[in-house]
């Protein structure tokens, strides 16, 4: 029994898919408080190829380009918002992950409110609706002759 489970611990481990970081060793910054910084700042862009993820886990060639440019501008010694607003002023808002707050977005952030209030709004007006309202229909006289032969036993 032991072999077995052992068999397939080890089934479990191969078979695994490990997460492979996309940043190449040729990349990597000697400093490492630089490094953290650079790979801090990968996770907010969005890759501009596929789109669901951040530079820092995509393989693809933009995506190493813009990793090796914020790498560039920290090394100039660029804040993080310095880099950011460079990387944003050449590829737009949407490299941002998540998208800043400013008038252009005031939709975007303001729709998921706006949504649960008329939500809650349709759903107030819809009880008060209903709450004069009588349920089901008339009893006929039979029903009504039986209901009062039971109700007086």
């Amino acid at each position: 029994m032991t072999y077995l489970s052992r068999l397939i611990v080890v089934v479990f481990v191969l078979f695994t898919p490990l997460s492979a970081f996309a940043v190449n060793p040729d990349e990597v910054l000697a400093d490492p408080t630089l490094e953290a910084r650079a790979r801090a700042l990968s996770a907010e862009l969005r890759c501009m190829v596929c789109q669901n993820q951040s530079i820092d886990d995509s393989n693809a060639e933009l995506a190493k380009d813009l990793r090796l440019l914020v790498r560039e501008r920290i090394r100039n010694g660029d804040s993080d918002q310095a880099v950011l607003d460079y990387i944003v002023s050449r590829y737009g808002e949407f490299v941002l992950l998540k998208p800043r707050f400013s008038v252009k977005t005031v939709l975007l952030w303001g729709a998921p409110v706006l949504l649960v209030l008329a939500g809650g709004v349709s759903l107030l007006l819809f009880a008060r609706k209903r709450t004069g309202k009588p349920t089901g229909s008339k009893l006929t006289a039979d029903e009504q002759a039986t209901l009062s032969k039971l109700l007086q036993k």
